[in-house]
């Protein structure tokens, strides 16, 4: 099974592009960020004609995720939001088991600015998304948490690690955050496949980024071990960001071998 995740930065701008993706790309799930565009205006038609039905969970001009997976897979157990959402009106989570792997898509908090309100909200998401994972899951799930992290984990992961150092997406907070999530029983994946490679997933549109990529890997894809165990490869592919009017994010594919999932890759009762 493949498993891609992708901020699109607007569905609708970005729809010709993903539909040509998913043509050439071929995977069997992907998961979106930043769709930006309400449940009942989501292109599901277009995703339809090239093989995947949609589960949407947006809002106008902001936010917004989504998971499409090939037709004949089994999705259950669809989930809407984040525990403590009530009174949160960003779209940032979607969740789904697909053919037996619990699929949580996220999209994290950008922070703005350090010292900001949307900074301590930032850190205080990521902290629900732990208590989250504690309460309604197990480590021995085959599961996986892909998505924009808004977070690059090692200085390995940015092209410019002193210019980035305390600096939003690669604070210590917000690596120490993303730390206490992984420490619930969650592996990085691309890490894992590649211990030693620089990789990147974003390019600011400014000053060039991508022509001399200067990025970083905050498109992540968080896998339990019995799922990590499954993983052949993590790649990121950077073809759709050389087009005209790309997104600024990349896709990252996880490429699973075949295995049976346990019993139990549904949240836990």
């Amino acid at each position: 099974m493949r498993i891609a995740s992708w901020n699109v930065n607007s569905i609708r701008t970005r729809l010709e592009q993903l539909t040509s993706w998913l043509v050439r790309a071929a995977p069997d799930v992907v998961c979106m960020q930043e769709t930006k565009v309400e449940d009942g205006s989501f292109p599901e038609a277009a995703l339809s004609e090239v093989g995947y039905r949609s589960i949407v969970f947006g809002q106008k001009s902001y936010n917004g995720v989504a998971i499409a997976a090939r037709f004949g897979l089994s999705v259950d157990d669809v989930k809407k939001g984040l525990d403590g959402d009530e009174e949160d009106v960003a779209r940032r989570m979607l969740s789904a088991t697909v053919e037996g792997i619990r699929i949580i898509n996220v999209y994290v908090p950008n922070g703005q600015a350090v010292g900001t309100p949307a900074f301590a909200y930032k850190l205080a998401w990521l902290e629900r998304l732990r208590r989250e994972l504690e309460a309604g899951y197990r480590p021995d799930q085959q599961l996986l948490i892909c998505g924009d992290f808004n977070v690059a984990p090692e200085p390995i992961d940015v092209a410019e690690p002193k210019k980035w150092e305390g600096q939003v997406l690669f604070h210590p907070d917000e690596r120490a955050a993303l730390g206490r999530l992984m420490e619930w029983g969650l592996v990085d994946a691309f890490r894992a496949c590649h211990p030693a490679k620089a990789a990147y997933s974003w390019w600011d549109y400014r000053m060039g980024a991508f022509r001399r990529n200067k990025g970083l890997r905050i498109d992540l894809a968080l896998v339990t071990r019995p799922l990590a165990a499954r993983c052949a490869d993590v790649s990121i592919d950077t073809r759709p960001r050389e087009l005209q009017r790309p997104s600024d994010h990349a896709p990252v594919v996880v490429e699973l071998s075949d295995g049976a999932a346990p019993p139990g890759a549904a949240p836990a009762a």
